[in-house]
């Protein structure tokens, strides 16, 4: 028997068709660039304190649901949970952000907890998206997500966030079984992450490689591409339908034939590329989502207007989720998003 067609934008989009309008969301949507989100951070007391109080959690979820009618809702947590269920310290620093007690070793890797453990920690993220599916809009697609394996090991090898991800690829290239033994660890905890999301609630999951523009080459394919093919083999093997983005920031030439080489049913696309190079190279293999500077959030005015209309011309003729080539800034103006919003829905070819 063959499965429904989806009504939701987001899950036709995934699906490949051609929308006259594409969906629209935006990475970090809940975030401190909207008034309502600090106060509820502040009535939570920390940033992780947030991500694991399932009410306030979902409560900043559905924050830019209500004020922009966005067509998707994407779970506010942190890709730095899945290190901290693995075992390893996590804060974060005020106007810094956040750390970790570095793994440098086999040792390290070692000392981790084991995979089927996480879920005990990361409970509460579920519990958040149980709340969504029921107070979400019919019409407003749920996302769940995790970091990729690699961005996810450059924190946990450097103890944080690092301008090139030296420590990771030293490490790689110095003891490879390590890095190796750590890679797999975070790809089958992930594997079981998004499981259990998807079991929560998740209609979709996206894969976020925030780092993988500093890998080349084969390092590329080894840490970014392969590991993403087995995430996603496993989440379709368990999950059949679940549709899944793939996001390897700053990836350039790679994007091509990424969706094709790792099953994602949509690959996202940074605005380090235009959106011209996208819908040629990329999105002629099936849906893009992308890919607006997340500067015209701050800036605003007629470039905002006019940048917004040239990503959803470019990519008008094929597949498309509009949003942000990166997460929108806490210095961005809530206006400028109501007017992006208001852009992309009044477009007509």
């Amino acid at each position: 028997m063959t499965a429904p067609a989806p009504t939701k934008t987001i899950l036709r989009a995934l699906a490949g068709e051609t929308l006259p309008t594409p969906p629209i969301w935006m990475m970090r949507q809940a975030g401190r660039y909207l008034p309502e989100y600090r106060a509820t951070r502040a009535q939570a007391g920390d940033f992780l304190s947030l991500c694991y109080n399932p009410e306030l959690a979902a409560e900043v979820t559905l924050q830019p649901i209500r004020r922009y009618g966005f067509d998707a809702a994407i779970l506010f947590a942190d890709i730095l949970l899945v290190p901290q269920a693995l075992g390893s310290n996590l804060w974060f620093v005020t106007g810094e952000g956040p750390r970790l007690s570095p793994i440098i070793n086999r040792a390290g890797v070692d000392a981790l907890k084991p995979v089927d453990a996480i879920h005990e920690t990361l409970s509460p993220v579920y519990e958040t998206l149980r709340i969504l599916a029921r107070e979400l809009p019919q019409e407003t697609t749920l996302i769940g997500f995790a970091g990729a394996p690699w961005t996810v090991a450059t924190y946990m090898i450097a103890g944080r966030g690092t301008p090139d991800q030296g420590p990771a690829h030293k490490l790689r290239e110095a003891e490879p079984e390590a890095f190796d033994a750590l890679m797999d660890r975070i790809t089958l905890a992930t594997i079981e992450y998004l499981s259990m999301q998807i079991q929560a609630g998740a209609e979709v999951v996206k894969i976020f490689d925030s780092w993988a523009g500093s890998l080349k080459g084969d390092a590329f394919t080894r840490y970014a591409l392969k590991p993403a093919r087995q995430i996603i083999a496993a989440i379709k093997e368990r999950h059949p339908g679940i549709p899944v983005i793939a996001f390897p920031r700053e990836a350039g030439d790679a994007y091509i034939g990424f969706g094709r080489a790792t099953g994602a049913d949509c690959v996202a696309i940074d605005n380090s590329v235009t959106p011209e190079w996208a819908a040629e190279h990329v999105q002629c293999d099936g849906c893009v989502q992308g890919n607006l500077a997340s500067s015209h959030m701050v800036t605003g005015g007629q470039a905002l207007v006019d940048a917004t209309t040239r990503v959803v011309r470019a990519f008008s003729k094929g597949p498309h989720i509009f949003n942000l080539g990166h997460g929108i800034t806490p210095d961005a103006d809530p206006e400028n998003v109501a007017l992006m919003v208001d852009t992309v829905r009044n477009f007509r070819a």
